[in-house]
């Protein structure tokens, strides 16, 4: 019997760490869950999106490219 019982404890042991391991992996992906949506309503408040960066870029070309023509016209005269 006492060997039954060494079994037993083991495997009570074992469920309990397995247990505990568990629980703490649920706490961990709610709390990512979390974050991740506090990411989500964050992110378009700093960051700017790339298709707006590009036509930003195309609108600053195009007006320094309209200042080298001044430019280059003044040169010419």
């Amino acid at each position: 019997m006492e060997n039954q019982q060494l079994i037993n404890a083991l495997i009570g042991g074992g469920f309990a760490i397995l247990g505990w391991f568990a629980r703490e992996l649920w706490g961990a992906v709610k709390e990512l869950r979390a974050d991740l949506a506090a990411l989500r309503e964050d992110l378009p408040k700093e960051y700017v999106a790339k298709d707006d960066y590009k036509e930003d870029i195309r609108e600053i070309k195009a007006l320094l490219e309209r200042i080298f023509e001044k430019l280059d016209a003044k040169v010419d005269k």
